[in-house]
């Protein structure tokens, strides 16, 4: 899996310009609310897709914009937030979406470091935060698509940039990771390696527009396979989605583990009670243990994981194909070339058994082109021929692997490395546990303790001492938790990721 800086390719083409050609009035968007969900707001065809992504490109090139110039989209989980992204890319320019959550401080951070031309946003700007950048009101956008002339997709190239996307990574501050093009091809190996998906499936994402996981899995691939994009708008508790994936048609569900845990918990959901879907998809981050049979047990519905990174999407997953393996993650997909390789140094791969990095290969097509103005860590993750984005894992003599943690995570326990995912999996069964988070706790200078964040079932007491009890049959003592800390939720991500550095926050007011 190779690719060329002369290879023609237009990502927004790619996904779109089939589908378009050969099922133009097929339905290609539905955008739903999540208190209605009986029926849609908005209902695209793959040829008004086109349309207005064409027009939105022209409009953009018409105020000015030049080609590689970056296109900031803050406008939520709206159909405008999906036209602009691929209009962006279609026109030659780069996308950059952001979370229209940001502070005013963190946005302007983003802008300056991105050297953004253009924003698309609901609310203007305030003084002094972007000076000189155009700006775009939902109403503008609206106005491009309806009064623009169509454009053609840009000539561009497979290693010319598409779009930015910043991620907090390992450092305080967020970086900025540049994709190219051949991006959506770089996707193709999970289109049956973990979705199995076909131009029939609606596919329905819990996930927000700046996130590569939502992008990609939610729009960019449902789209190059003529399947069925659902967004909603909307508050996203979890009590609802089962209401939501059964009322939309939703035949393949999307979200990060927490997500499913969450419904498991507050919906309760029963075979049929899902509709047409046919099993849920997961990905970025770590599932507790236990997740994919509890799900089976309640929906009747397979559940598959994939671990990836927004530097190269999922690598490594389960699937229709590739059978659930206890422990593990699944298996590289089709063509990605994976390893392990020494966590001290080096790049010869380690035979099976061993613990290491889990490293794809920089030849992939799916690779970023880069971190955006940071050389110097950009060289920090390539080893030879290998990424290593911090995960670490080990491979079976059948090729699955089981994903140990980040190297960024592992807390320090008495002078002992230890993953909090150890210990999580290890309190996952104990009773009364509900859902349970490790990070470090620092209790003075110089001196760190492991604390247990538990939210705790239904009516079962607040025992500390017996989660360490639990604890104790089943880890070595250094690694028992020395704080438990009970809280009614987890902190997570708008996305629905756990928020790992919020944790310790929580002491204060833990009742």
């Amino acid at each position: 899996m190779t690719s060329s800086s002369n290879n023609p390719l237009n990502m927004a083409k790619y996904a779109i310009g089939g589908a378009a050609h050969q099922t133009p009035s097929k339905t290609a968007l539905l955008v739903y609310d999540t208190q209605k969900p009986e029926s849609p707001l908005e209902t695209w065809s793959f040829a008004e897709i086109e349309d207005a992504v064409l027009r939105l490109a022209a409009g953009l090139a018409g105020r000015g914009l030049k080609p590689g110039e970056r296109v900031a989209i803050r406008l939520g989980n709206s159909s405008q937030s999906a036209l602009l992204f691929f209009a962006a890319i279609a026109g030659g320019f780069v996308a950059l979406p952001l979370s229209d959550q940001l502070t005013a401080p963190e946005l302007k951070a983003l802008l300056e470091d991105s050297g953004a031309s253009a924003i698309a946003t609901f609310e203007p700007l305030a003084a002094g935060i972007a000076p000189g950048i155009i700006e775009f009101s939902a109403e503008d956008i609206a106005s491009l698509i309806r009064t623009s002339e169509r454009a053609d997709y840009a000539a561009t190239n497979a290693d010319d940039p598409a779009f930015l996307i910043y991620t907090s990574g390992t450092t305080a501050k967020p970086k900025g990771v540049l994709h190219a093009h051949r991006s959506a091809m770089g996707r193709r190996p999970m289109y049956q390696g973990w979705f199995g998906i076909t131009a029939d499936d609606r596919m329905l994402h819990a996930g927000g527009f700046n996130w590569t996981f939502t992008l990609g899995v939610g729009l960019t691939d449902p789209w190059a396979n003529g399947a069925t994009a659902i967004v909603c708008t909307g508050k996203k508790s979890p009590e609802l989605w089962p209401a939501i994936i059964a009322a939309t048609g939703a035949t393949l569900f999307a979200a990060v583990p927490g997500v499913f845990r969450q419904i498991l918990k507050y919906a309760r959901p029963t075979p049929g009670s899902l509709g047409k879907l046919r099993h849920g998809l997961m990905g970025g981050e770590t599932p507790p243990p236990g997740l994919v049979e509890d799900w089976g047990s309640a929906t009747g519905l397979p559940l598959y994981e994939a671990l990836g990174m927004s530097e190269i999407s999922t690598y490594i997953s389960t699937g229709p194909d590739v059978p659930y393996r206890p422990g593990t993650v699944g298996k590289p997909q089709a063509g990605r070339r994976v390893a392990i390789i020494p966590t001290g140094g080096g790049s010869e791969p380690l035979p099976p058994g061993q613990e290491g990095l889990i490293a794809v290969h920089r030849s992939d097509p799916g690779m970023m082109l880069g971190y955006w103005n940071r050389p110097d860590e950009e060289a920090e993750v390539y080893r030879g021929e290998w990424f290593i984005g911090g995960d670490l894992g080990s491979l079976d003599a059948d090729g699955y692997i089981t994903h140990l943690g980040r190297v960024n995570e592992l807390m320090n326990a008495g002078g002992y490395r230890v993953s909090p995912l150890e210990i999580e999996s290890a309190l996952a069964p104990c009773p009364g546990v509900a859902e349970v988070a490790c990070t470090e706790i620092r209790v003075k200078s110089g001196v760190s303790i492991i604390g247990a964040f538990v939210v705790p079932t239904e009516g079962a007491p607040k025992n500390a001492a017996a989660v360490k009890a639990f604890a104790s049959e089943h880890l070595a003592a250094y690694k028992v938790p020395r704080e438990i800390v009970f809280v009614d939720r987890l902190p997570r991500t708008p996305n629905g990721k756990v928020q790992r550095k919020a944790l310790a926050a929580l002491i204060a007011t833990s009742p």
